[in-house]
């Protein structure tokens, strides 16, 4: 269950605060990569609301979920093959740490996700600041997989969090009593390791097992990030080269 931040709002105000400043970063003639989860949705509302009063962009979705919100709304779409250099990917995110690393993925959608975001020039993520953490790893990191070999690959996840000093129980996510499917057709294993000190060493240990499509740890991907809680609208800067601070700005 979410709850409120003591300032009045409701985990949907927040989220829908952090949208509508994030939509101030999109402009006529953006090709812009549109994210998927609760938080996307509502900037979905409120960009459709926008091409409404004649602002022009071509979305491109990344998720057929997304999509379909879009199409509804009149907010006009293309593919990553007909469109596959974008100026801005705006998305939401599950967990952020201070250097804007991100755990993506708890709507299913994280390879499309990251190929989109990959795809742009910048990647702005919003979020209410309950997604802000110290250290990644309180929400289980997903990890796409492919059916085949399931079992093997969920042993070789084991081993290889173990050899990084991880653990936790690994599960496969269920939807109405079946395996859930994403829209790329592979299983999602839901990953709890606790704190993750070293996501690039995670990141690259998981890579490594075959049957890994992709995971759900953005790392390098996030420019900025708008955060809503009740002191307002924060805005965090990713450093521009390793070894620089973090900037922030509160609104």
């Amino acid at each position: 269950m979410e709850i409120g931040d003591g300032s009045g709002m409701d985990a949907r105000q927040l989220k829908v605060e952090a949208a509508r400043a994030a939509l101030a970063h999109v402009s006529s003639g953006m090709r812009l990569g549109i994210g998927t989860g609760t938080t996307a949705d509502e900037f979905v509302r409120l960009l459709a609301e926008k091409v409404a009063t004649g602002l022009g962009i071509i979305g491109v979705p990344t998720s057929e979920r997304t999509a379909a919100l879009c199409r509804e709304l009149g907010v006009p779409l293309s593919t990553l093959e007909e469109t596959p250099e974008l100026d801005l990917t705006i998305d939401g995110a599950d967990e952020i740490d201070p250097a804007l690393t991100l755990i993506k993925g708890g709507g299913g959608a994280l390879l499309r996700e990251k190929i989109v975001a990959a795809a742009s020039q910048r990647m702005i993520v919003i979020a209410d600041q309950s997604k802000m953490v110290e250290t990644l790893g309180r929400f289980p990191l997903p990890i796409e997989v492919n059916k085949f070999g399931l079992r093997a690959t969920e042993i070789a996840v084991g081993a290889a969090a173990a050899s990084l000093g991880l653990a936790g129980p690994v599960t496969l996510r269920m939807t109405g009593g079946q395996p859930f499917v994403t829209d790329g057709g592979h299983f999602i294993l839901d990953a709890s390791f606790g704190r993750i000190p070293d996501t690039r060493a995670l990141s690259n240990a998981l890579f490594a097992i075959p049957g890994v499509v992709e995971h759900g740890l953005f790392i390098g991907l996030a420019s900025t990030a708008v955060i809503a809680g009740g002191d307002g609208i924060q805005t965090v800067h990713a450093a521009r080269k390793p070894g620089s601070s973090i900037d922030h700005d509160v609104a």
